[in-house]
């Protein structure tokens, strides 16, 4: 039975956990005496304790993200209910920051804030030699909150190979080249991990040539910024370009005003559908942007829209924030708007989230910023949006979420504005009128989501039936 188990809940069973396989990786002596097991979100607490119990471990690591805590702390209760002498360690970006104010380290023995990859091994060493050793004395430094160093990450140990065959088959491949950001976007995590640090780009490469060797297809890259050092990201895609296949896809999180003619014409050459960029564009409105000390040049993002549009074969998914400082729903829709004529196929409407950590928190008392007390910690109100208009964008961006998101309503959609000057107002008056005749926003069925669009273009819309 292993000593040490890994865990967490992840959101869905088509998701790996990226951060357990790096603890593991670098467990060094003591991996052969440790184990991972991943569950999801919607298993039942009891269950995931007994699947834990029953490897009998002595330590038991969770990592903790925004979408698992509820759950999380619940499986922690229980465990130390029924084995209060098994030590929980958490780590991840939930428990990194507030560490005081969560139930769920008040029920652990020791939290890692930061990135955990070396530092968890450290104190499992020292917790074991405790229990093997007792005339070593009490580890001292292994307080309740302990704080992890940036770790040398030419020096950690790759995680990839721990990526199983069902993995590679079944669910999404997570990669890194980098980490860190070097913006100070407000409402996010990324903006305190400065500088940005990058892996060594040879040693990444064969690691990702062991992973196509074995039949991986499809790589989400989690850097936060892949353009943003030009020669690793060319290198990067001339690797993948060089080694083509049917299937392959890459996916890269960008910096939407950042796209110069080198990388362009490595861009151009992948067949159509083989690459996505998720762009964080977040808000057009110059006052705004600047409230959450984002710096991005509009000009240079619609040239890059343009160009990726036209002349390759990308999917573009680009996120919009509702509920930022300072932006107002009129503010909101000039912005949706002009994305809209952009002509991104995936436009990701996000409701702002109070991450715990972030120093967006600074804006709370002028713009009247409230959020959800648990997670996900989504705005409920501010200055600008009421929580009656907050509801009514929630239900926009959901109802968006199923018609044109899904893309099962590519042609239909752009019939709803063909004659219109403002898809944002067009598609509000779609998401009341829906929300009016359905009274719900989850558990719509297709043919009723087709049925209700097909009245709304010809009863609302008075659109030809035909047509």
């Amino acid at each position: 039975m292993p000593d040490i188990v890994l865990a967490t809940l992840n959101a869905k069973y088509i998701h790996t956990s990226f951060g357990l396989r790096y603890l593991m990786a670098n467990l060094g002596e003591l991996r052969d005496r440790a184990c991972m097991l991943e569950f999801v979100i919607h298993q039942q607490p009891l269950e995931i304790v007994e699947a834990l119990l029953a490897r009998q471990p002595r330590i038991i690591g969770f990592g903790v993200y925004i979408w698992n805590v509820e759950q999380t702390t619940e499986v922690v209760a229980l465990l130390k209910k029924l084995r209060p002498d098994i030590t929980v360690i958490l780590g991840g970006p939930e428990v990194s920051y507030e560490t005081d104010q969560q139930a769920i380290t008040a029920l652990a023995d020791h939290v890692i804030t930061g990135e955990a990859d070396i530092k968890f091994a450290e104190v499992c060493h020292g917790l074991l030699d405790e229990n093997e050793m007792p005339e070593l004395g009490p580890h001292s430094s292994f307080a309740k909150v302990i704080t992890s160093e940036l770790p040398p990450l030419a020096q950690l140990s790759s995680p990839y190979e721990l990526y199983t065959d069902e993995d590679l088959k079944n669910r999404v491949i997570y990669v890194e080249a980098s980490r860190g950001c070097p913006f100070t976007c407000e409402f996010c995590l990324s903006s305190l991990d400065i500088p940005v640090r990058a892996f060594p780009t040879e040693a990444f490469l064969a690691s990702m040539q062991r992973l196509l060797d074995r039949g991986a297809k499809q790589f989400k890259f989690v850097d936060r910024t892949f353009n943003l050092h030009l020669p690793t990201s060319m290198a990067i895609l001339q690797f993948f370009l060089d080694r083509w296949r049917e299937g392959l896809f890459l996916h890269f999180e960008m910096v939407p005003d950042r796209l110069p003619e080198q990388l362009r014409g490595l861009i151009r050459q992948f067949p159509a559908g083989a690459v996505q960029f998720e762009v964080g564009i977040q808000t057009f409105d110059d006052a705004t942007s600047k409230n959450i000390s984002r710096r991005q040049n509009l000009d240079r993002l619609a040239d890059n829209f343009r160009f990726l549009r036209e002349e390759t074969g990308v999917h573009i998914h680009a996120d919009l924030i509702v509920g930022l400082p300072g932006e107002d729903i009129e503010s909101f829709g000039r912005g949706f708007d002009r994305l809209v004529r952009l002509g991104p196929q995936e436009i990701q409407i996000g409701i702002l989230k109070r991450l715990r950590g972030t120093p967006i928190v600074r804006h709370d008392n002028e713009y009247r910023m409230i959020y959800a007390p648990n997670p996900p910690y989504e705005i409920l109100s501010t200055r600008e949006i009421p929580f009656e208009q907050m509801q009514c964008m929630r239900r926009f961006a959901r109802y968006w979420d199923i018609v044109a998101n899904s893309g099962h309503f590519t042609g239909t959609l752009k019939l709803m504005w063909q004659n219109a000057e403002s898809p944002f107002a067009e598609f509000l008056r779609f998401s009341d009128w829906l929300h009016a005749k359905l009274g719900r926003t989850h558990q719509i069925a297709l043919h009723v989501t087709a049925q209700a669009l097909f009245d709304f273009l010809v009863n609302e819309s008075e659109l030809d039936r035909d047509l």
